[in-house]
């Protein structure tokens, strides 16, 4: 059975149609209204974004869920989780910093900040999912203890997961330090025919699992590595990879039982959008923003996670790739953009097995608003 996921483009010709205005009808139309009870404390899951990158959802948008919540009577939060990679949000106090600094304050969004894991990522609780690889998994406290949930996910490409939105923003995003590790257990390995010895990789590491050899070529200490991928990320010669054949398919769906972890307790009271704006290479994790691989598209609402990503995924691969992005194949309308960033890449993985162990559908029905 297909699932309804709604849709507004970008274009406006007029101030009912800005796209302020068309986060507040997708909230409607998706029946989000239907899902919150006077008082609840909901969660709006959202990426803050990393210094230096400037691709975040904009808060603005946020603003408007946040003003709707408020007209049901409900309590709202903006919420995230903090990092394992060293950078502006690996504990509470920067995180809450580097929101501020993107915009993200009462001022703008009329809701407080509060950091999901706690001050340094340790937070959480236990959830039962009695799943193939996990029979419980590490949910953040402040994502346990809402009544409700409603993730804003920037859809964008991804170094191992292909593309990121509703999935994973629940999935990594939901996690503590713990079960980030958890779904990270695959570690990376360095393939000398390509490594530089330019060293980029070795201060990146959060827990100094890199060091250069005796040739100056990097080597991973496998016992100390968490597997976060910030290494391979920060490689500009394909010098770090893991190994795609054995550890991909582990990855997402570890990354889909988390997801569902995150969603257990909540009763219905769910609700997802995706905002297919500035659909750059990276996840918005990188201290950077990449040129975008396809023009903006829309915004997307559904109750469904699974279709929402499916349709967002859809949805960008009908689009001709934009020249001088880093996307250099597949760009005609129709093929797979986020393969074509990275062919080894197989996001699709996560959604069939998001589907399998109950998260929603794949089959969703487009209704433009």
């Amino acid at each position: 059975m297909s699932s309804p996921v709604y849709f507004a483009s970008v274009r406006a010709r007029g101030d009912a149609e800005s796209k302020v205005m068309k986060v507040r009808r997708l909230f409607d139309a998706a029946g989000f209204a239907d899902c919150i009870e006077p008082q609840d404390l909901v969660a709006l899951k959202i990426h803050f974004g990393e210094r230096g990158g400037d691709a975040y959802i904009n808060p603005v948008f946020a603003r408007q869920v946040v003003d709707r919540l408020h007209a049901l009577e409900a309590r709202p939060f903006l919420t995230d989780t903090n990092t394992l990679y060293l950078g502006s949000r690996s504990n509470a106090v920067d995180h809450m910093t580097i929101a501020y600094e993107h915009g993200f304050s009462y001022a703008t969004v009329n809701a407080p900040i509060h950091i999901a894991d706690g001050l340094s990522g340790r937070r959480g609780s236990n959830v039962v999912i009695n799943k193939k690889h996990f029979r419980s998994v590490s949910i953040a406290a402040g994502i346990t203890d809402a009544d409700a949930m409603i993730a804003l996910s920037h859809f964008n490409g991804h170094d191992v997961a292909g593309f990121g939105g509703a999935l994973k923003n629940m999935a990594m995003g939901c996690a503590t330090r713990a079960g980030k590790q958890h779904q990270h257990a695959v570690r990376p390995m360095v393939l000398d025919e390509n490594c530089q010895a330019c060293g980029r990789c070795v201060p990146v590491c959060p827990v100094g699992a890199l060091s250069p050899g005796p040739d100056g070529k990097a080597r991973i200490d496998r016992e100390r590595c968490i597997g976060c991928f910030d290494c391979m990320n920060h490689c500009r010669f394909h010098g770090i990879e893991i190994d795609w054949e054995a550890d991909l398919t582990l990855f997402l769906e570890r990354m889909a039982e988390y997801a569902l972890g995150a969603v257990q307790g909540k009763g219905g009271k769910l609700g997802f959008m995706n905002f297919l704006l500035s659909i750059t290479p990276d996840c918005d994790c990188a201290s950077w923003s990449d040129a975008p691989i396809v023009p903006d598209i829309g915004i997307l609402a559904s109750t469904d996670p699974v279709a929402i990503d499916a349709a967002s995924f859809d949805l960008v691969n009908r689009q001709m790739g934009l020249a001088g992005s880093m996307l250099e194949v597949n760009l005609a309308p129709g093929e797979d953009k986020f393969r074509g960033l990275r062919s080894m890449t197989d996001g699709v993985q996560a959604l069939q097995y998001a589907e399998e162990i109950g998260l929603g559908s794949r089959q969703y029905a487009l209704i433009e608003i």
